[in-house]
């Protein structure tokens, strides 16, 4: 039974998978209740919070409404008492105007994506990534209920011109733009990561390659900077890379004291608690997109970077000394940037060569899947053509048959019969001699 198109278009719309993932722990809930209450497992809720599947049918229903905020409550007017006087009201103060936050753009499409969507990254980036952080945009401030709205003059002014929308970029262009703007940081940032400078850049080549790869779903993410970052901080982190000799060992320290202190501090740590507080303290990430890129509930993911943090203020006294976390991850970010301004890191290759490196490794698995299908139908239909048109009973083993006596045959000759036989060839064949022989 296929579903239409119409059911599609009447399911429920759903967040995005880190807005899922707060306004569960804004009711708090936990994901083995939301899995008890839409009856999936706890895998399930975390893979639709990591962005990887997506509910469908009865559990998205279930689920959207599960995770929707509560309505904020209307004020009811309360009916006014038959026969008594109102007393005068007091002129309300004037409210302060509340800052509206301007409504988000619309996706762009996956062929041609705004230049807006391309330098969207964290508000806290640290880790330095070449060019500056832009600015939030302006507020407005809605006019207050009680004011009465002023007259209108005779003749208004003209309305200012609109400015001329931004060109919109082709895939090509917006990937480029993506790249420039995201390899050489997410180089450095990988390198804290791993300890490790050509792996850090084949991390992120890799994941720019996959990124073009899955380029209709990453040109319409709300971050496709962090997209990228996730994808190049799992493929750093894979334990496979301790079978290859060249990533088996992590590069020379830095010579200054302070800072190997803290590029040994940062190796020492597990991968996942060195992930937290890189991207926590590093990047900028706040607490919930942190558990989020490392899968872990937040409660988890506060509890690693406390940990990491402590084992960082062991090696770094300046950092034990902090008097607050506020200024530990201040003091925490400005060391990381530091360090990863400070190190020598290989640049990442041109976006071009990136881009048709992936387009050629495409190709070439493509072709190799079609030689390899190829060559399976014609073993078969090679096996089909020469294999036997009916069933041809085996033959069976000999076996040693017991219980039955030899077959009999002439006896060996005795000295006397070979002597008869002797004289019998030498006399003449006819005469009575022939029937009666003499024996000597």
């Amino acid at each position: 039974m296929t579903r239409s198109t119409t059911d599609e278009a009447a399911a429920p719309p759903l967040p995005s998978p880190k807005e899922r993932r707060r306004l569960r722990e804004a009711k708090s809930l936990s994901e083995e209740q939301v899995a008890e209450a839409v009856g999936v497992t706890r895998a399930t809720v975390r893979s639709w919070e990591t962005g990887r599947t997506s509910p469908r049918g009865r559990k998205r229903a279930l689920y959207a409404k599960l995770i929707a905020p509560d309505p904020e409550p209307v004020p009811v007017s309360r009916p006014k008492a038959v026969g008594r006087k109102e007393r005068p009201k007091r002129p309300a103060p004037a409210a302060e105007p509340v800052p509206v936050a301007p409504a988000p753009a619309p996706a762009p499409a996956p062929t041609a994506v705004a230049p807006a969507a391309v330098a969207h990254t964290s508000a806290r980036e640290a880790v330095p990534t070449g060019s500056p952080t832009p600015e939030p945009a302006p507020t407005r401030s809605p006019v207050p209920a009680s004011a009465s709205a002023p007259p209108v003059p005779a003749s208004t002014p003209p309305l200012p011109e609109a400015e001329p929308a931004a060109p919109r970029l082709s895939p090509d262009e917006a990937f480029d733009a993506l790249y420039a703007h995201s390899a050489p940081g997410l180089v450095r940032q990988t390198y804290l990561l791993t300890g490790r400078r050509s792996l850090a850049r084949e991390s992120v080549e890799r994941a720019f390659q996959l990124a073009w790869h899955r380029w209709p779903e990453v040109a319409v993410d709300r971050d496709p900077a962090g997209w990228v970052r996730a994808a190049a901080y799992e493929y750093a982190m894979s334990p496979w890379h301790r079978l290859r000799r060249v990533h088996r060992h992590p590069d020379a320290p830095p010579t200054e004291p302070a800072r190997r202190a803290l590029f040994e501090a940062l190796l020492d740590l597990p991968p996942a608690y060195r992930r937290t507080l890189l991207l926590y303290d590093g990047v900028g990430l706040d607490l919930p997109e942190t558990a989020a890129e490392t899968e872990a509930s937040t409660p988890a993911a506060a509890g690693r970077l406390e940990v990491a943090r402590a084992a960082v203020a062991e090696r770094l006294p300046e950092l034990a000394a902090a008097a607050s976390p506020a200024e530990q991850s201040e003091l925490l970010q400005d060391r990381l940037g530091g360090l990863a301004r400070a190190e020598h890191v290989p640049a990442p290759s041109p976006a071009r060569t990136v881009r048709t490196g992936s387009e050629d490794k495409a190709r070439l698995w493509t072709r190799a899947a079609i030689a390899f299908v190829a060559l399976l139908i014609g073993a078969t239909a090679l096996t089909l053509h020469t294999a036997p048109t009916h069933y041809e009973q085996p033959l069976s083993p000999p076996e040693r048959v017991g219980g039955v006596p030899p077959r009999g045959g002439p006896q060996k000759l005795t000295p006397q019969d070979l002597k008869l036989q002797k004289v019998l060839k030498e006399q003449l064949a006819h005469g009575p001699e022939r029937l009666v022989p003499r024996i000597p």
